[in-house]
């Protein structure tokens, strides 16, 4: 992408202009990435929406911060951190994060070469000697005793000792980007050392227009048709969000891939089946999920009547 190109990329996304030149010096800046590096840097990703949101989460990263990213399902961030990878061109190393996440999971661990014992690193270390940027992925679901390791390079000594081996040195343009739901099951609360190493962004849910602004991205709707879509998945969000059923259906993913079906040809009704309805297994709330979508969308709205006529 030339700079003329990424430049409009940026206000696209409406990045703060006092941003932009401090972005391309921070791009611009020589380092050196292996093959395995290289490989994971992010082509143009699926833009995210959000301007207040992206600006903070550019600003704690030029700022040399480390991120959070929380707040509830479907609000895309994931996305904004492959967004941030792609707008600073560093490589992203994901790690999902579980109950079973222990030190050697981020690390690295002892492993036998030429019948020597060395540190096969973890996706920490590599982040780190690479400048990347590391994605822990539902960081609250980690165990306090595993993510402790991690506490001397998220502060200000950007630095992992592991015994028996190196002292690494977190490169100037290693960030941590962690991303956590509430309310999951098998979630705690972080603890007050590790929130405290982090700027906080609260992702708020997506508003309508910004979801307008996702579907035409990839797809060209009828108007009326697309205002459905819309009504759809905010009218499920409200109901998980009143408790009336899970979080489960309320899955932008499973929206975009329903319009992908469609657009195959197979009718909506089934492509809804698979994108929303059967995300949930319980058959009361499958009969509410149900309901909402015959309220959007008539029973006999064909696949060609969902999409702009000559595209």
């Amino acid at each position: 992408m030339s700079k003329i190109d990424f430049i409009d990329y940026l206000k696209k996304i409406e990045v703060n202009e006092r941003f932009i030149d401090k972005i391309i010096d921070f791009r611009a800046e020589d380092d050196i990435l292996d093959d395995d590096a290289k490989q994971r840097l992010v082509s143009k990703p699926k833009i995210f929406y959000g301007r207040e949101v992206i600006n903070k989460a550019i600003a704690g990263i030029l700022s040399g911060h480390h991120i959070l990213l929380s707040g509830p399902k479907a609000t895309g961030k994931n996305l904004l951190a492959e967004n941030l990878a792609y707008i600073f061109n560093r490589p992203i190393w994901n790690v999902s994060i579980n109950v079973g996440t222990d030190a050697s999971s981020l690390i690295g661990e002892d492993t036998f070469v030429d019948n020597q014992v060395i540190l096969k690193k973890g996706p920490v270390i590599r982040g780190a000697q690479m400048g990347g940027f590391v994605i822990l992925d539902e960081i609250n679901m980690a165990k306090n005793e595993a993510i402790s390791v991690l506490h001397s390079a998220l502060d200000y000594r950007r630095e992992i000792d592991v015994p028996g081996y190196d002292l690494f040195k977190l490169k100037d343009k290693t960030r941590f980007i962690a991303t956590m739901n509430y309310g999951y099951s098998g979630t705690r609360e972080l603890n007050e050392a590790l929130a405290s190493r982090f700027l906080i962004i609260d992702v708020p849910i997506i508003s309508n227009d910004n979801l307008e602004k996702v579907i035409e991205d990839d797809f060209s709707l009828e108007d009326d048709v697309r205002i459905s879509f819309v009504k759809l998945f905010k009218d499920l969000e409200m109901k998980a969000l009143n408790s009336e059923i899970s979080s489960k259906s309320v899955d932008l993913r499973g929206l975009l891939s329903s319009l992908k079906a469609i657009e195959v040809g197979l009718d909506l009704y089934s492509a809804l089946e698979m994108g929303i309805l059967d995300k949930s297994f319980d058959s009361y709330e499958k009969e509410i999920i149900n309901d909402v979508i015959k309220i959007n969308f008539p029973q006999n709205l064909s696949a060609e009547e969902v999409f702009r006529r000559g595209n």
